[in-house]
């Protein structure tokens, strides 16, 4: 949740959104419980930057569009980047979440 948060926060909503973020998981990093989960950080930053990635799919440039009644046209991103970044940072997560886990044994 944290990760999501501070992913969306970033390119959207930026300080009213990070700086929150940013103390609840300075918060979150003191209890050792917790930190064993740091690597959810990536995953969820992924996990946003995956769903820019699905709803800017019909890009990069202008769409238009026509019903019953109403037209208009909309402009996408470029959803490549989004998508590359977002498979790399959730895969960063996990890899690094399955290597931590591997590393303490089991609980």
């Amino acid at each position: 949740m944290v990760g999501a948060a501070l992913g969306l926060g970033i390119p959207s909503l930026g300080p009213l959104l990070t700086l929150p973020v940013v103390v609840i998981a300075l918060l979150l990093a003191r209890r050792p419980s917790i930190r064993r989960w740091a690597f959810g950080l990536a995953t969820g930053v992924g996990s946003v930057l995956l769903l820019v990635a699905y709803v800017q799919r019909q890009g990069p440039g202008t769409t238009c569009w026509r019903t019953a009644t109403a037209t208009g046209c909309d402009q996408h991103l470029d959803p490549r980047p989004w998508l590359a970044f977002g498979i790399l940072a959730v895969l960063a997560g996990l890899i690094g979440q399955i290597r931590s886990n591997r590393r303490r044994g089991p609980t």
